[in-house]
């Protein structure tokens, strides 16, 4: 009778142990996602950035068509025609773009992840640990647009040339 007892009392419900370990196994689950949501949303605000940084060169090249060869100034006027050019951007709004102009030597970069800079007479290069724009070894006739993405621990500064 005795060992009939302990079979129908097993038989009722789950361990102490089982429940726990149910509840490790949920709660890994969660701290998976949750570390894993962050980095989907700043990928998805990164892929965003580079697209707008990708019209903002059209942008700039359908200035230059549109201005018979003419590299866009940091005048309000240029500034102006490139950002009515642009049309709605997915994460940047149009006053955050800028022609910064002509580079120096070095482009002290102090672009953040909310502006775009438009550098003529610029190649994009590493101005010691910093990637942005340089005039050493450029042409008067190209264009550098620095910009910064978010990175694990900050943002990374990044330029494209046209």
């Amino acid at each position: 009778m005795l060992s009939n007892l302990r079979k129908s009392k097993k038989a009722q419900g789950f361990t102490i142990i089982e429940v726990l370990i149910v509840l490790a196994i949920a709660g890994l689950i969660l701290l998976v996602v949750f570390l894993a949501v962050p980095a989907l949303q700043r990928n998805s605000r990164n892929t965003q950035r580079k697209d707008d940084v990708a019209r903002v060169g059209s942008a700039v090249q359908e200035f230059i068509n549109n201005n018979n060869g003419t590299l866009p100034t940091n005048s309000a006027n240029d500034n102006s025609a490139i950002q009515a050019l642009l049309g709605t951007l997915a994460y940047y709004t149009n006053t955050n773009v800028t022609v910064v102009g002509a580079a120096p030597a070095a482009v002290t970069n102090n672009t953040t992840v909310d502006t775009i800079n438009i550098y003529t007479g610029a190649a994009c290069g590493v101005n010691g640990t910093t990637h942005g724009a340089t005039s050493t070894g450029s042409t008067t006739r190209q264009v550098a647009i620095v910009y910064s993405t978010e990175t694990g621990s900050g943002t990374a500064k990044l330029c494209t040339a046209e």
